[in-house]
Formats: structure tokens, C-alpha cells, sequence
């Protein structure tokens, strides 16, 4: 019954969000000032990560095609839509919860236990739409733009190990990739970043809002945040391929 209870709680903090904004201006302020934390911050990581998640991808398909009967610019076709279907968005989706839902659980969290929610309320100002709105916003226009970029970048670690390898030149897997592109596919992958942008804000803002005791317990509530996050990206991956794939 604790898990209807606590997505019960989570519907409730979602629908409180949904009010007219007591100042316009500052709310847009602090979507910029969210979408610069969300999408600049994670920028090295999502860049480092993009580069080899598709160097290593190539290399290991190369390795297992290894028969002359199967032309090169296969390896470019498996990348490339396995890149776009599967890794850059759910992998890049899953870095992001542990660095943004983290960061996100801990700070409104420890204004939480600093009653500085509570100093917000007493002004008679919506502090889950105050503090929530604009990082749930904010993740929902960066991430699929950080995905987009995962996926150009790992399309690109793939050309340079497949060039440095010796197993297939850059225009055998420009080729392969372009044969079987379709635009469902990379539309598919940016539906799933949207709605992984909103599972990982959503979910951390209402685990640190809800946080109570002190600074163990905003510790504890960073930790559900990453976890409960990672666990519905991948339940929200598998639902959405079951629906728009099958």
C-alpha cells in the first residue's frame, strides 16, 4: 500500500504545480538559470561518455562480424540505430539522473530542513511550483537536446574508431548509416528524452521536497532520487518501445 500512498503524494505534487505564477519574470529567470545548470553543467560528462559509448560499440561489432560475407557498412548500420533507438538516449538519460537528480534531491531537500520551504509558504507562495516547475521545465527542453548531441558525438566516436581500427573507413559507415536512417527512428528518440527529462526532475523534486529529519535524510532522499528515477527510465524505455515500436 506505501507505493499507492507515495504515487498518490507524487500526483498531488504534480497537479499543486499547476498555478498561475505569482511573478511571470521570475520564474522565467529561474528556468534560465535551471536550463544553464542542467544542460551546460552536464555538458562534459554527456560528451565524454557520448565519444566512447560509440567507439566501443563499433569496435565490439566489428569484432563479432567478423565474416568477409557481411559487407562493412553493417557495423555503420548497427551503430547508428542502436545509438539512436537504445544507448544515447537511455544511457545519457541514466548519467543524467545520478548527476541532475542528485543535485536536485539534495538542494531543495536542504531547504527543506533549513524551513526555507516553509519561509516560502508563509509568504503565500506555491513552493512546489516555485522551486519544481522550472527544473521540470527546464529538463524537459535540455535533455533532449543533450541527447541529440550524445547521439551526433557518438556517431562520431564510431567513425573515429572504426577509421583508427582499420575495420571499416569513415565512408563505409557514413554509407551504412545512411541506408537504413529512417526519421520515426531519431523522432522516437527524442520522445524518449522528453519524457526521461520529465521521470528525472519530477521524481527528484518530490523526493526532496518531502524530505524530513536533517542531513542524513537529505543524503537518503538523493539516493531514492537516482534510483527511483533509473528504475522508471527503464520501465518507461521498455513501455514506450512496446508501444511505438510493436
Amino acid at each position: 500500500m506505501s507505493i499507492f500512498y507515495h504515487f498518490g503524494r507524487y500526483l498531488l505534487f504534480l497537479r499543486s504545480m499547476f498555478s498561475r505564477p505569482e511573478k511571470t519574470k521570475v520564474y522565467v529567470k529561474r528556468l534560465f538559470a535551471e536550463m544553464v545548470a542542467i544542460g551546460i553543467g552536464s555538458l562534459p560528462i554527456v560528451i565524454l561518455i557520448s565519444i566512447f559509448q560509440g567507439a566501443v560499440t563499433t569496435v565490439q561489432t566489428a569484432y563479432q562480424l567478423i565474416t568477409p560475407m557481411i559487407a562493412k557498412s553493417t557495423i555503420g548500420i548497427i551503430v547508428s540505430d542502436s545509438t539512436m533507438l537504445e544507448l544515447a538516449p537511455t544511457i545519457t538519460s541514466l548519467v543524467l539522473a545520478g548527476k541532475i537528480g542528485s543535485h536536485i534531491a539534495s538542494e531543495i531537500g536542504t531547504m527543506r530542513i533549513n524551513e526555507e520551504i516553509d519561509a516560502l509558504e508563509v509568504m503565500g507562495i506555491n513552493s512546489a511550483a516555485f522551486l519544481g516547475l522550472p527544473k521540470i521545465l527546464a529538463g524537459i527542453i535540455m535533455v533532449p537536446i543533450l541527447v541529440i548531441i550524445s547521439i551526433f558525438l557518438s556517431e562520431a566516436g564510431g567513425i573515429a574508431a572504426g577509421h583508427f581500427s582499420g575495420a571499416l573507413s569513415a565512408s563505409e559507415f557514413i554509407q551504412g548509416a545512411r541506408s537504413t536512417f529512417k526519421l520515426f527512428t531519431l523522432q522516437f528518440s527524442l520522445i524518449k528524452a522528453f519524457t526521461f527529462g520529465f521521470i528525472i526532475t519530477s521524481i527528484s523534486c518530490f523526493h526532496g521536497f518531502f524530505t524530513k529529519g536533517g542531513a542524513i535524510e537529505v543524503g537518503e532522499s538523493s539516493t531514492k532520487a537516482v534510483v527511483y528515477s533509473s528504475i522508471m527510465i527503464l520501465v518507461a524505455d521498455y513501455i514506450l518501445a512496446q508501444i511505438l515500436l510493436v
